[in-house]
């Protein structure tokens, strides 16, 4: 691997990590209901790519990929979570809490994050046509290794964004409730509409099946 492919990488990764979805709906709504649910909710998005990362690695992923039922179940049961996490957001909008009112539970807010990106097929999907693209089969070091390099780069990418979208939606909106209630609901509805899209899309293939 030579510095021109990495930074090539680096660029496409902090484009695609840049590019608002469910994973920036939902460092949002933690960023605004306690800033101390930011990090643990970036961590749990953190866990889910470093095992897709771990999965495209060790070669399960390809073998995944090519099991339409898999890809069924796994597509079905993460829109089905994004729409569950989405109805939520609009039934309890999110709203800055300070002192005793402040959430806890860390590993709530990681398993949440977790189950978003772990649980995206796109995602899986993205990282298994990428990554291989950016590997030299002629290097010194094996494929695994340098997929798993290349998977830890666009996952740190993923963290230093959610970070700061998290961060800063708390600091922009944490005087403001009313934009916050608006933030949260809007951040709801970008997760049933993505969960819903996934869904749709499978069903579709499976009518045309």
């Amino acid at each position: 691997m030579n510095l021109h492919t990495l930074l090539a990488f680096w660029t496409i990764s902090i484009l695609l990590a840049a590019t608002p979805g469910a994973d920036w709906a939902y460092v949002i709504s933690a960023g605004i209901r306690d800033h101390a649910a930011v990090i643990p909710a970036v961590f749990g998005l953190f866990l889910g790519y470093i095992a897709i990362t771990a999965t495209i690695a060790g070669g399960i992923g390809a073998l995944v990929a090519s099991m339409p039922l898999a890809i069924t179940i796994l597509t079905f049961a993460g829109a089905a979570y994004l729409i569950k996490l989405g109805i939520s957001l609009l039934r309890h909008p999110s709203l800055p809490k300070e002192g005793h009112e402040r959430e806890t539970g860390a590993r709530r807010w990681i398993t949440k994050g977790f189950a978003i990106s772990g649980l995206n097929p796109k995602a899986l999907l993205f990282f298994l046509a990428l990554l291989p693209q950016f590997t030299n089969p002629g290097s010194s070091w094996p494929i695994f290794l340098q997929i798993g390099i290349l998977g830890i780069i666009h996952t740190m990418n993923c963290v230093s964004i959610y970070l700061m979208v998290g961060s800063g939606a708390r600091t922009i909106l944490s005087s403001r409730p009313r934009a916050s209630i608006v933030t949260g609901y809007i951040s709801g509805v970008i997760m049933i509409m993505l969960g819903l899209g996934l869904a749709s899309e499978d069903i579709i293939k499976l009518l045309h099946s």
